[in-house]
This record gives C-alpha cells, sequence and structure tokens, in this order.
C-alpha cells in the first residue's frame, strides 16, 4: 500500500503553462521518500497539491488510502509538514511558538519540550523567534511538524540554511522517526549528494515530469550500467585500435580510453594485447559515475 499516491497529476498557471504534467507519485508506506529536480521543477508545487495548499486541476490523489478531498480534515490530523520558508510568529519564543499548534493539535503539553530536545531547541529560553538564524528556524518548524506524531512527514528543502552538524543532525533525527516510529518522510531537495545518505526511495522530476521513480538500489543499478573501464597508457590511438580487435567500441577523449565495464577476464586480455604490442599502460581503472551525474544525465537528456 503507498502512503500517498497521485495519477496523472497535472497543473497549469493561469497563463496557460503547465507546470506539472500527468505526475503519478507512489510513495510507499513506511518509506524515505526523496523527492529530487532542479529549482523550478515542480517539486513544490506537487507537495503544495498534495496537502490541498492548491487547489487541484486535474488527476487524484490519495493519502493513506483515502481520497484526500473527501477526506482531508482526517488526512490532515496525521501529517506534518515544512513547505518553502519556515512561517513562525516571530515575537513569540520557540515554546510559545509550539504552545499555539499545540492548542490547536490538542496534544499532551510535554510534548512541547519533547520536540524542543529533538530538534536541538531545547536552550533557547526567552530568545524571541525573529532573532532565530534560518537554520534554528527551520529545526522550529520541523519540531513544528513533529508536535502531533504523524505518521507522515512533507519536508520542502528542510535543510536550507544549516551548517554542516545542523544537516547531518536533521539527517540523522528523520532516519531515527522513521526507523524507530515508522513514520513516511517525503523530503525535497535539489542536492542529490545528501538525499542520498538518507532515502529509501527516489523521484526525480523535471520540467513537470517524472524522470525516474524507484529504491534508491535502483538508482545505484543506473550508475553502475553507466561506469566505464579507463585505460592509461603512452599511445592512446593504438590502445584505442587494438581494444577495438575485442569486439568492443572504445572511446577516446583527453588521452585516456573507455569502454564499457566487462568482466576480469576481457581485461586482462586486452591489457596482455596491449603489452605485446608495445603499449606502456599505466593504468586501468573502473570509473563509476556518482548519482549527481546520473541525476544531471536523466535531466539534460
Amino acid at each position: 500500500m503507498y502512503c500517498i499516491e497521485t495519477h496523472n497529476l497535472t497543473y497549469k498557471f493561469s497563463g496557460g503553462d503547465t507546470v506539472l504534467n500527468d505526475i503519478n507519485l507512489q510513495v510507499p508506506n513506511g518509506s524515505i521518500y526523496g523527492f529530487l529536480g532542479p529549482n523550478g521543477a515542480g517539486k513544490t508545487t506537487s507537495l503544495r497539491l498534495i496537502l490541498g495548499l492548491l487547489k487541484k486541476q486535474t488527476g487524484s490523489i490519495s493519502i493513506f488510502g483515502q481520497e484526500f478531498e473527501a477526506n482531508r480534515v482526517e488526512i490532515l490530523k496525521n501529517l506534518g509538514s515544512l513547505i518553502e520558508a519556515p512561517s513562525l510568529y516571530a515575537h513569540l519564543t520557540a515554546k510559545e511558538n509550539l504552545t499555539i499548534w499545540q492548542k490547536i493539535y490538542q496534544c499532551p503539553k510535554e510534548r512541547i519540550a519533547e520536540v524542543l530536545e529533538i530538534v536541538g531547541l531545547a536552550n533557547t529560553g526567552k530568545k524571541r523567534a525573529g532573532k532565530f538564524s534560518l537554520g534554528m528556524k527551520q529545526r522550529l518548524s520541523i519540531a513544528v511538524a513533529l508536535l502531533h506524531n504523524p505518521k507522515l512527514l512533507v519536508l520542502d528543502e528542510p535543510t536550507n540554511g544549516l551548517d554542516p552538524n545542523g544537516i547531518i543532525e536533521i539527517r540523522e533525527l528523520l532516519k531515527k522517526l522513521n526507523a524507530e516510529l515508522g513514520t513516511t518522510i517525503v523530503i525535497s531537495s535539489h542536492l542529490l549528494a545528501e538525499i542520498e545518505k538518507m532515502v529509501s526511495h527516489v523521484g526525480i522530476i523535471h520540467k513537470g515530469s517524472i524522470l525516474f521513480q524507484g529504491t534508491l538500489n535502483d538508482l545505484h543499478l543506473k550508475q553502475s550500467q553507466s561506469s566505464v573501464i579507463s585505460f592509461t597508457t603512452d599511445d592512446a590511438g593504438k590502445t584505442k585500435d587494438i581494444i577495438a580487435t575485442h569486439g568492443l567500441s572504445p572511446i577516446h577523449s583527453n588521452g585516456v580510453v573507455t569502454i564499457p565495464v566487462v568482466d576480469k577476464q576481457t581485461v586482462a586480455k586486452i591489457n596482455a594485447a596491449l603489452v605485446n604490442n608495445g603499449v606502456q599502460v599505466y593504468q586501468i581503472s573502473t570509473v563509476k559515475n556518482d548519482l549527481e551525474s546520473i541525476f544531471m544525465d536523466l535531466v539534460n537528456n
């Protein structure tokens, strides 16, 4: 069962420009789903539609197995979110901000101290939120989202403004919530390297269309398929010709010859052929495209 599922979700601005085109998201229960794409790709628009912050135009949205529009209030009771900039009362302290939300959610008062401890704001005292750094505001907004123990967290670029230590802390916090409480988390970002460290599933969006959706392992498979073996020798032209006799299609670029990944036996045969033909082999190595490169390849193609 999917925690979030959309069918043919399409959205256009009033001017007629299509922002989303037939988006079919599938977020499994209990997953950490990384929703990735360049700025302006349609991530925030998708999340705002899912949360009911924008009026749906075409398609359907299901959350917790229920149609969103018909069950909106009940669904939102079990959902926490942070979309775009933190929305806080600048003249109030962290505790006072949470007290307002505690009354709205009607959750135990003790929960305020718990979430402040979780996000590292337990010792902010009487400091007003307006005096917080951007990173502290992000933390407080996440605390608001966690206050009522939601089954689903939807976070739009939650690590914006955080220093490296803050990013690590938020990452570990989200992984802990997912592992210990089974909280399903959807987290949007344009930072693939960071998302890779916490998610189980990935969706990549570009210009309003989904380019990839699946497990992180599926994306890693694309990584291995796009890896190459490189040969650095004293004669790249001759190296290319010799490798071609083995039924391969080598590429010569910047003095290095590359081929798709092959088995070790084939590499050994190529190496022996190069040496027997008087070519000095300096280095043979496997070059793996990182996930960020795969992401850019998907976007550029």
